[in-house]
């Protein structure tokens, strides 16, 4: 793989994924360095996990996808301000629309149909924040998916990068699953179910980022017309800019 620059000059190995090592969640991975990971919950994460994003992954913000009524029945999380670390919660939720659409595409538009906000709220936390920003959800998978693709690819990064790092929660879906089917929240949902009908599959975000496209004009396009400014796309393709294929 080649190497990239982030904002200091230090050489990052674009390699992904690049999982970070938890008690408490197994979907944890680095995008960027000190400036983007993702993850499944984090409400079971132990004092070591917390010690290790603060300290080592210098997280600032959390962007918390779930909706009100999981965090009521899971928990905030760990994350405090006495950690000098800012939860945010950006809800997202499933619509139906393009019915000629595969299931999990037509969820996907509908998080950007129904709450655009939500989504131009996290890439806005991903630009402005100087440290990292974790984004994650229930499994770490469609709603943290979702986000990451957007920012990613405003970002200016290859989609054969953000299809990678889309399609790698399939090497721990098993655990993914076991974890939600061991929570009340999500068991009644999950259990019985195959384990690998709910991985992501080839072609869906793909077809995602194309409707992006021929939709809305892109990435770029769909979130300056909700409210994210010029400065705040380039302050996004500036922190993201390691990611990038051919960067450096």
């Amino acid at each position: 793989m080649k190497a990239a620059c982030d904002d200091q000059g230090v050489s990052v190995e674009r390699r992904l994924p690049q999982w970070i090592a938890l008690d408490g969640a197994v979907n944890a991975r680095v995008l960027v360095p000190r400036v983007l990971l993702r993850a499944d919950n984090l409400q079971s994460l132990s004092e070591r996990d917390v010690r290790l994003l603060v300290e080592a992954e210098a997280l600032e913000v959390v962007v918390d996808l779930r909706t009100d009524v999981e965090v009521e029945l899971e928990g905030p999380g760990p994350m405090t301000a006495e950690l000098a670390v800012r939860t945010e919660h950006r809800s997202l939720y499933p619509d139906s629309e393009s019915p000629d659409e595969p299931p999990v595409v037509r969820a996907y538009m509908g998080y950007l149909r129904r709450r655009p906000d939500s989504v131009v709220g996290s890439v806005r936390a991903i630009a402005r924040a100087d440290g990292a920003v974790l984004v994650h959800c229930a499994a770490g998978k469609d709603r943290t998916g979702v986000v990451v693709a957007l920012a990613l690819d405003a970002a200016g990064v290859d989609r054969d990068t953000i299809v990678g790092d889309y399609l790698a929660t399939r090497e721990r879906i098993d655990a993914i699953m076991a974890r939600l089917v061991s929570s009340p929240t999500y068991r009644a949902q999950l259990e019985g179910h195959d384990t690998h009908k709910f991985a992501p599959v080839p072609g869906t975000m793909e077809r995602l980022l194309e409707l992006v496209d021929d939709r809305f004009g892109g990435s770029v396009a769909w979130l300056s017309a909700r409210g994210l400014g010029h400065a705040d796309i380039e302050r996004l393709r500036r922190r993201l800019a390691p990611a990038r294929s051919g960067a450096g």
